[in-house]
């Protein structure tokens, strides 16, 4: 929609429950009722290890969900994994319908 019309659809969405005006579950039910945006593999990415937020998660179709490591080098593993599955393993659509 004006004025983002021409704005380039990212491959793939990380997404914190946590954010500072809008909660992430909203913003991922909002992806996920989108004809446009439906697609496109969202993973939570939180410090939140919460079971509650976990399901409601899960249940409004987020494809993973990973609890934030503490330390630097632990939160660099997780993105490098991220990278490599999400990146070079997974099949993504090429056409956006």
């Amino acid at each position: 929609q004006a004025p983002y019309q021409d704005a380039i659809t990212p491959d793939l969405i990380l997404l914190d429950i946590n954010l500072p005006k809008v909660d992430g579950i909203e913003v991922l039910i909002h992806i996920k009722e989108s004809k446009v945006l439906k697609r496109i593999p969202v993973i939570m990415l939180t410090t939140s290890s919460a079971e509650a937020d976990i399901l409601k998660s899960y249940n409004n179709h987020a494809n993973c969900y990973i609890t934030k490591p503490i330390s630097l080098a632990s939160f660099m593993d997780v993105v490098s994994t991220i990278e490599e599955f999400w990146v070079s393993l997974v099949q993504l659509p090429v056409k956006k319908i």
